[in-house]
């Protein structure tokens, strides 16, 4: 027992073990699941070989061993939200069919569901953007919301946070997480997985979670556990302080780029060393963020002083602070400075003081530019994209080119914009190149000026996502760089859309007590809502006349943000390149107004005196910031804000729900609609795997294809196969919404798998989009895929190297099952997609190293034969027969089911079927 906080709690000693099994050597997070198997012990899915397994770790071993993870809690944002709820409510309707309890299908452990997707930034830069923005998100998404108020009153253990609170990753920081939580008497680590990739952001706080597919949480709100393979741990040790003028967005981005280039897929990242001590909560959530990014499982940190202090801060009781450092320090969770290091199957190190300002793109986050360099970087990649084309403006092909990856030796340090003087600037970077393609323009006309629209000019500047918004060192750096501008008389160039979307309201809280957002405002920074907004595709309309200017020059664009994601075809469709940035960078790129202009050396603007303003005169110290946090912040923010998280506006409260455990579907409905999974389902558990023969190829892709190249998102076309459902179903174009906003709705989705704007299927050569060759005619590959699945031939996909990197997005998965693709051949996948396509049925095949779909021989318009499949089948023959009767092409590719409960999930088509068929059963 432990008493703490006033109250006695049983826990599940770890140093119990410790004489039999050195348990005080593993890595934080593999105490926690240590600790997780020990509570959960049944014999069944949790044995006692399972936790001597944890217990016995090895640093140096591949992971091979499974142990199932039973999350304490399960977290959701209402993209992924929405569909999950929607497989619940098809589920208790399947469940009746089977003959079973309808009632039995609920959650059996809490889940949180945050809205923070469906705002969108259509109005900017005025007063009431955000009370417009707000009235329009009711308007578009009434039926869904509906649809989830009815969920929480008809599944026990589901809350809801109404929209506009903030962005799901940061209320779990600031007021859904535990770190220790006390339940039935027991207190043990919270721990939970969430729909959302940046669930990871909860890492800083010393929580273990991360980001899986709707498809897992919804097998975990329903008792199942996560099946995983025993991670290996990174060690990343953190050395010195981060320097004057960089930013925690730097220092991500740093971090991003090291573990990208060392490989941690599948790995977990512990951060520890003598640079913890320095280190503030809000920098270290910042890091955990962006596991999904750098490619790790999660990347934690431990509980420490730090964060009792932010626990504190943020408003949690006194006696929850106490049972925390409490629990922490009973089993050996608490990390002082200077005690001995954990084991790690492999380590890196990084001096904070190394860190310099930068930003990353133009298409992945592990792309890191020093500063000093964008400008160089961007006339590169200008140029490769005319040679790729033919002409200036043409578009990259999903990672062939490994994404044009731009990595420059850290050099000019923003610090030394303090200070810095006339005679010690750099020679400018492009000073070194040869010669560079002529840039296209259009001319603008708008109420506010004439100007030449050129290639480079940044048309979106938003301070966005969870990555940033959390963090008050780099949001109130941005106020302060934006009123030393307002004050020499800057102003944000007439062409950018720019907005504000904090994470929370605690940040309008301290931007105003700061003074600080009317500077912001003066800049075009208006708030336009609570919610990932530009990170997520939900960027808005650009003014038309700057769209018709992008469309009549073939203008290659760009857009900063301070967000996680800038994927292609993801912020804006019209938008060909996309960079990260930190809060104060996406204002001073609003002021210049183009990514060719080298921030270091050359103006922003001119002052009223014509004098010229460069980015070191307005960049704010760390003193001011730190005094502004000083003085600006205060716990009862979190208290104010959090009182009443789960009530709603009159809005929300006024919304009409249908009653009853079971869904009335409207047939009517183009955003709610019952899934096809479960039709026609036997309810006895099959027999072995049906063998897949004369399979067609419907996508050939490259590298770095990700979830938002396959899954729906963003706006939808009206000579779309998308749009075409919407119109015959009398969905005025004006109407249609997002892809997001209708992923209850498997027909839109299905529809728009694979149409990403800047999908290239090397099938469909020339063309974007969702398009491929059927019978040697161009067609969209939903057409082609009913089609092929009329005349019922089963489909694949061809692809590269990290197929499926990005947001976890069931749709992902989902999407390519209901157009009757049943397996994939790639080089490699990420983690969270290959788990989701196990979870849906479909079969990821793996070439063999070194191998790939061009190197085996394949074209893609091979017939494809796969031997029969066996249970626990590590490899798998598949033979590619040519069109025109030529000699076949055989290999064995690498099955990637990894777990023996996936193997479960597959045979019966999918993690769901598994689960409905075991509760219709009474197992």
């Amino acid at each position: 027992m432990l008493d703490a906080g006033g109250e006695a709690h049983e826990i599940f000693r770890l140093d119990a073990l410790q004489s039999k099994f050195n348990v005080a050597r593993l890595p934080y997070s593999l105490k926690i699941l240590l600790e997780n198997l020990l509570r959960n012990e049944d014999g069944e899915a949790v044995t006692s070989s399972s936790i001597e397994t944890v217990a016995n770790w090895a640093a140096s071993e591949e992971p091979s061993k499974e142990i199932a993870f039973t999350p304490s809690r399960v977290l959701m944002q209402d993209f992924t939200g929405v569909p999950a709820i929607v497989d619940l409510a098809a589920m208790r309707d399947a469940m009746d069919v089977l003959g079973g309890d309808p009632s039995r299908i609920n959650p059996l452990v809490p889940v949180e569901l945050v809205i923070d997707h469906s705002i969108q930034v259509d109005a900017f830069a005025e007063r009431l953007a955000f009370q417009k923005n707000s009235a329009l998100e009711f308007e578009r998404n009434e039926e869904r919301y509906a649809f989830l108020r009815w969920g929480r009153t008809a599944f026990d253990g589901f809350s809801v946070v109404p929209p506009n609170p903030g962005i799901c990753p940061q209320v779990n920081l600031e007021y859904l997480a535990t770190v220790v939580t006390a339940r039935d008497g027991q207190a043990f680590p919270d721990t939970l997985v969430g729909t959302d990739s940046h669930t990871t952001m909860i890492n800083g706080l010393g929580v273990l979670g991360w980001g899986v597919g709707g498809i897992e949480a919804e097998a975990a709100m329903l008792g199942q556990p996560v099946s995983m393979l025993l991670p290996q741990v990174v060690g990343f040790r953190l050395d010195g302080e981060i320097p004057e003028g960089s930013t925690a967005t730097d220092l991500v981005l740093t971090v991003t780029e090291a573990l990208r280039a060392r490989g941690v897929v599948g790995r977990f990242v512990e951060f520890y060393g003598p640079g913890l001590a320095g280190l503030p909560l809000a920098d270290r959530a910042t890091i955990g963020n962006m596991a999904p990014e750098y490619g790790a499982t999660c990347g934690i940190f431990p509980i420490d002083a730090e964060t009792l202090r932010y626990l504190e801060f943020s408003g949690r009781p006194p006696e929850h602070v106490a049972l925390v450092e409490a629990y922490a320090r009973a089993q050996g969770l608490f990390h002082e400075p200077g005690q001995e290091d954990a084991a790690y199957s492999d380590t890196l190190e990084l001096d904070l003081s190394s860190v310099v300002p930068s930003i990353a793109g133009p298409r992945r986050p592990q792309d890191r530019i020093a500063l000093s360099e964008v400008a160089a970087a961007f006339e590169g990649e200008l140029a490769e994209q005319s040679d790729r084309s033919g002409g200036n403006g043409g578009a990259n092909v999903n990672g062939n080119d490994n994404g044009g990856s731009y990595t420059f030796p850290a050099s000019d340090p923003l610090s030394s914009i303090a200070g810095r003087t006339e005679d010690n600037r750099p020679v400018h970077p492009r000073a070194a190149l040869a010669e560079h393609p002529a840039k296209s323009s259009a001319h603008v006309s708008l109420d506010d000026g004439e100007f030449e629209l050129e290639d480079g000019a940044v048309v979106i500047a938003a301070i966005t996502s969870c990555t940033n918004t959390s963090n008050p060192s780099v949001m109130l750096g941005s106020g302060l760089l934006a009123r030393k501008a307002v004050e020499r008389g800057l102003q944000r160039k007439p062409w950018v859309k720019t907005s504000l979307a904090p994470g929370s309201k605690v940040v309008t809280d301290y931007l105003d007590r700061a003074g600080l957002t009317e500077p912001l405002e003066r800049l075009g920074f208006n708030l336009v809502g609570y919610g990932c907004t530009t990170c997520i595709g939900n960027s808005g309309p650009l003014r038309e006349e700057i769209s018709s200017a992008i469309e009549a020059g073939d203008l290659t664009v760009c857009s900063v943000l301070s967000g996680n994601r800038n994927f292609e075809g993801r912020i804006h469709p019209e938008v060909r390149m996309n960079y990260l940035a930190s809060p104060p960078l996406c204002v001073a790129y609003a002021l210049a107004g183009r990514m060719d202009l080298d921030l270091l050396t050359e103006p922003l603007g001119e002052d009223g005196e014509g004098r010229p303003v460069f980015l070191r005169d307005i960049w704010p110290s760390q003193d001011e910031v730190n005094a502004t946090i000083e003085s600006a912040i205060e716990s009862d923010m979190f208290r104010k804000s959090y009182g009443e998280v789960f009530e709603g506006d009159d809005r929300w409260n006024a919304l009409e729900i249908p009653e009853g455990e079971r869904y009335v579907w409207r047939e009517d409905s183009t955003y709610v609609k019952r899934p096809l999974y479960f039709d026609g389902m036997p309810a006895e558990e099959p027999k072995g795997f049906e063998q897949i023969t004369g399979a067609r190829a419907i996508a050939l892709l490259g590298d770095s294809v990700t979830t938002d190249h396959i899954s729906p998102a963003g706006a939808i076309k009206k000579d779309s196969p998308t749009g075409r459902y919407l119109i015959e179903h009398g969905v005025e174009p004006g109407s249609f919404n997002s892809y997001g906003s209708r992923r209850g709705n498997h027909e839109v989705m299905m529809r728009g798998t694979f149409a990403n704007v800047r999908l290239r299927n090397q099938l469909a050569p020339g063309t974007e989009g969702g398009m491929t060759l059927k019978d040697g005619e161009e067609a969209f590959i939903f057409d082609a895929a009913m089609a092929y699945q009329e005349a019922g031939v089963p489909l694949c996909v061809l692809a590269g190297k990290e197929y499926g990197s990005g947001s976890s997005r069931d749709w992902a998965a989902k999407g390519p099952r209901l157009l009757g693709i049943r397996f994939v051949i790639a080089e490699s996948y990420e983690r969270i997609h290959r788990s989701n396509l196990v979870g849906m049925g479909v079969l990821p095949l793996q070439l063999p190293e070194g191998e790939s779909v061009k190197s085996v021989g394949l074209d893609g318009l091979e017939t494809f034969d796969l031997a029969p499949l066996e249970d626990g089948a590590r490899e798998l023959r598949v033979t590619a027969t040519a069109g025109g009767g030529g000699k076949p092409v055989e290999f064995d590719a690498r099955v990637r089911i990894d777990t023996p409960n996936e193997w479960l999930y597959y045979r019966h088509g999918g993690i769901l079927h598994y689960v409905l068929r075991r509760m219709a059963s009474g197992a």
